[in-house]
């Protein structure tokens, strides 16, 4: 019996920290769906995708603690206010970081993608970055996340 309770307890012990983070990933989905009003399609531990409209989607990564990430596709060359716009909220739900301040930044890496194919903008605690490419299948798409990182100076 002496042996099988710290076996027990640190059976435990070893389970909390996955147990953790998916309560924490299905609080950022909350969050996410709260924020934006898109439908969870698929949720697992660390990972969600969410449907916006035909042409419009979301995913969450869930990493550690304070580095997750959330994404917006979107199908076509040039998104309407209304992708900047979700994409804000998305990520204000996942950082924290203002809503307006994530789509103005959104804004200006997904016009230097279409240059350069790939653009970051880095953010107090979060780098948000955009790339514009032609899918062979699915046409001209435009894909921004902003991902949070540990600096946040």
């Amino acid at each position: 019996m002496r042996t099988l309770l710290p076996l027990l307890a640190l059976s435990c012990l070893a389970a909390m920290p996955g147990s953790a983070r998916a309560q924490s990933c299905e609080t950022l989905v909350d969050r996410v769906i709260s924020e934006t009003a898109a439908k969870a399609t698929e949720r697992r531990s660390d990972y969600a995708s969410f449907s916006v409209s035909p042409d419009m989607t979301l995913t969450l990564a869930c990493g550690g603690p304070d580095l997750s990430s959330v994404g917006a596709q979107f199908r076509g060359a040039n998104p309407p206010d209304s992708y900047y716009d979700l994409f804000g909220h998305a990520g204000h739900a996942v950082t924290g970081i203002d809503a307006a301040v994530i789509a103005q930044a959104a804004h200006k890496a997904q016009e230097a993608s279409v240059r350069l194919r790939h653009s970051n903008v880095d953010l107090g605690g979060a780098r948000v970055t955009c790339s514009a490419m032609v899918s062979p299948d699915k046409g001209p798409l435009t894909l921004c996340a902003v991902i949070e990182h540990s600096d946040r100076s």
